[in-house]
């Protein structure tokens, strides 16, 4: 993940106030990626108006639904920018079904409208002088030489950002489809097992989790 190494613990004090009901942390949530959930489903439904009402959706599933982030599969920023494509996709594949004149091809223009608005979504998190890198070189198409010097850093270092930039750019997109595609096969073929063949002490342990649960402790 593009941001620092506390953000996993940050996300999960911030799921753990959530599921509290504490609004205030939801009020730090809305405040932090609010502008980028409101930018990628922009860019994707090219309707202002839409994307706020898409923004507003979203965090207010995040209210109703806390439960449905995994900290172990990622950052909730992947989080919300995964469930934002998702359902930001669906509507404009609707919208598009919807008008006379359907294009064959409109599948291939949804797909690359919004696989380049994940991408923004993604390199919005990265540090400042990976972004800026990526910005000079990957979206304004220029040399290494160029972005060195239009940044003032040796050629050497704009190498350097480009390369770890477009790392942590591939990692944060992996994990996004990795959210789409569910559990690994491993995983599943694990799970299966375990309910053909449970173990006690698995189940005691689960018992004891529900009743923590029910009982409202932590």
């Amino acid at each position: 993940m593009a941001t620092t190494d506390g953000a996993p613990h940050r996300d999960e004090q911030l799921q753990r106030r959530l599921a509290r009901g504490e609004e205030t942390a939801l009020g730090e949530l809305y405040d932090q990626l609010a502008p980028m959930v409101h930018g990628l489903a922009g860019r994707i439904l090219a309707d202002q108006s839409a994307a706020a009402q898409l923004t507003r959706e979203i965090f207010a599933h995040v209210w109703e639904h806390p439960e449905a982030f995994d900290p172990a599969r990622g950052s909730l920023r992947s989080w919300l920018g995964a469930l934002t494509h998702r359902r930001a996709v669906e509507r404009l594949r609707a919208r598009r079904a919807a008008e006379a004149g359907f294009a064959d091809d409109a599948e291939d223009e949804i797909r690359a409208v919004a696989t380049a608005a994940r991408v923004q979504y993604v390199v919005a998190a990265l540090p400042q002088p990976l972004r800026e890198t990526i910005a000079e070189s990957y979206y304004d198409g220029r040399t290494y030489q160029e972005t060195a010097r239009r940044l003032g850093i040796s050629e050497q270092a704009a190498k350097q950002r480009m390369r770890r930039g477009l790392e942590l750019l591939a990692g944060e997109l992996e994990q996004e489809r990795a959210r789409h595609r569910g559990p690994a096969p491993a995983d599943a073929e694990r799970a299966d097992a375990k309910r053909a063949d449970p173990d006690p002490s698995d189940g005691q342990r689960v018992g004891e989790s529900g009743s923590r649960k029910e009982g409202g402790g932590t």
